[in-house]
């Protein structure tokens, strides 16, 4: 019985020392709004976005990962293809802050264990949370509600990653936030008294796409069967 305890322990520390890999590092990349305001692109960055992101690389194929982004979105009808958007002139810049927790699965194995060189397609997603401040527009002007909101949206991102070296990755990605919340845009104020000053489409919610680079470095234990 003392052997069975200590083969299954054995086997239970040499898993979990497998998958004690960390990455830490940053982002850096463009934003863009999608909504009742503004263009209608999808990937159309037009202002700077940064911030830090951490993974647990849990096996070869997925990942636990948290960020958080910082930017200020964007948005001005005169960039729209839309010619009522382009006559009726809105335009808002809003600062947010965006923390994000989820799952990232790659295409094919991505074995941070491995002396050779490693790459990989990935998707990411999971559920994300995005402080931003309350507005209105009247006749052409913004009413600060000097208010804020959290929208709680889910990410959907695609992005491709390589090693560098056996601890640096790099990563290009491209990340669109659905969020289930259209106050980003001011289209549906929050202020029960600004009700009257709602426009653009009820039914559909605010996105914001982050596209960029990452850049990690990795450590946490390894194996003792591996090369350091």
């Amino acid at each position: 019985m003392r052997t069975i305890s200590t083969t299954v322990f054995s086997l239970l520390v040499s898993s979990l020392g497998f998958s004690q890999i960390y990455e830490i590092g940053g982002f850096l990349g463009g934003s863009n709004f999608i909504g009742d305001v503004g263009s209608s692109k999808f990937v159309n960055p037009n202002s700077l976005a940064f911030g830090g992101v951490l993974k647990w690389n849990r096996s070869p194929r997925h990942s636990y990962r948290a960020s958080l982004t910082y930017t200020t979105l964007s948005a001005d009808d005169k960039f729209s293809d839309d010619p009522k958007r382009i006559d009726r002139g809105y335009y808002f810049k809003s600062k947010i802050i965006e923390a994000s927790i989820g799952l990232e699965f790659t295409f094919f194995d991505f074995d941070l264990h491995s002396i050779a060189s490693q790459s990989t397609p990935y998707i990411y997603t999971g559920i994300s949370t995005t402080n931003h401040p309350n507005f209105a527009f009247y006749n052409n002007e913004l009413l600060d509600e000097k208010t804020s909101s959290f929208a709680i949206g889910i990410p959907i991102v695609l992005g491709f990653k390589k090693t560098v070296t056996d601890r640096v990755i790099i990563a290009v990605e491209v990340g669109a936030r659905y969020t289930f919340s259209d106050e980003i845009d001011g289209s549906e104020p929050d202020a029960i008294e600004y009700e009257i000053l709602r426009f653009g489409n009820f039914n559909n919610n605010d996105w914001y796409v982050f596209s960029g680079l990452t850049l990690t470095y990795t450590f946490g234990r390894k194996p003792c069967y591996c090369n350091f």
